[in-house]
């Protein structure tokens, strides 16, 4: 990979990682679930206009605007509301690759390989351990909102492995599309209209910074660009920079937001990302002759990387 690729990957994991810490200051300009809304509606307005029409089936574009947007950062966002550390959500979404996993086995038969058990052994341990040092200093409540969002974001894996986009910016751009109104509804109904017209009256640089951020550099500068190195690397050359986002996460937090960063968190982080690249990373197999017969496959074959997904690791 050429040093600006890795820049570039790098730079992807940076704005991820922050993004969480960009969340956290948007928090105090926004009801979460509007907050949520608002970053659907400005990912998808006016992308949506430029990617041409869904290549894929209609039902899944809605499926995963459902599972993804609505539940994983409908919960995500009221978590962190509710106090969990924005550093501490960063690491805990990673446990998404678990569920996906298991989701996988589940409905479509996918037998994990004696290794990646283990790894989701190993991030269950992480996710114990930050639990322990969540429950000495903040709400479990909205730690298990987050443990909530990582099981909706393992879900709508799941879903878009089946819907399997030919274009995936295409795809995240029309699943943008679909959380706007259900979000803004459920908005309406727990959070108040006179709590929501205050936020948007109160609209400053800073509140529309962060709502930019999350929806222009995060999704689609984030996507984007990941999308292209997948397009130019093999998964398993570009998955392993998406284990530096909690790293960036509770980095950026640390030092924007002054979150602290406990031994028990560190050891925590130390297990549950060492799980997830067990879990989600695998070596290439070593190129074959087809079922058919014929000359070996130019290329390794390589088992699908969830983590490598652009669509995975987005926050």
């Amino acid at each position: 990979m050429r040093p600006s690729h890795l820049a570039l990957g790098v730079l992807v994991a940076a704005v991820w990682g922050v993004n969480f810490t960009v969340i956290e200051i948007g928090l105090d300009h926004f009801p979460p679930l509007l907050f949520s809304a608002l970053r659907f509606l400005a990912a998808a307005l006016p992308a949506v206009f430029f990617v041409g029409l869904p290549k894929v089936a209609w039902k899944w574009i809605v499926a995963v605007g459902l599972a993804l947007g609505v539940a994983k950062f409908g919960l995500l966002f009221v978590g962190m509301d509710a106090g969990m550390p924005a550093g501490l959500s960063s690491l805990v979404l990673q446990i998404q690759a678990v569920f996906t996993a298991v989701i996988a086995a589940a409905v479509l038969g996918e037998r994990p390989a004696g290794v990646r058990v283990l790894g989701m052994v190993v991030a269950c341990a992480g996710i114990g351990v930050a639990a322990v040092d969540e429950g000495t200093s903040g709400p479990l409540g909205a730690f298990a909102l987050v443990v909530a969002a990582a099981a909706a974001w393992g879900v709508s894996n799941v879903l878009t492995r089946r819907a399997a986009p030919p274009d995936a910016l295409n795809f995240m751009v029309w699943v943008s599309t679909v959380p706007v109104l259900p979000l803004l509804a459920l908005s309406l109904l727990t959070e108040g209209p006179s709590r929501d017209l205050e936020a948007l009256r109160g609209l400053d640089w800073q509140g529309a910074g962060t709502i930019l951020f999350v929806a222009w550099v995060s999704t689609v500068f984030g996507f984007g660009a990941w999308g292209w190195l997948l397009r130019h690397h093999p998964a398993s050359t570009v998955a392993p920079f998406s284990l530096l986002v909690p790293v960036f996460g509770m980095t950026s937090a640390a030092l924007f937001l002054g979150e602290p960063v406990t031994p028990l968190r560190w050891c925590a982080a130390a297990l549950l990302v060492g799980g997830v690249a067990m879990t989600s990373l695998t070596l290439p197999r070593r190129a074959g002759r087809p079922a058919g017969g014929g000359e070996p496959s130019e290329h390794p074959v390589e088992p699908l990387a969830e983590a490598a997904r652009p669509e995975y690791h987005r926050a």
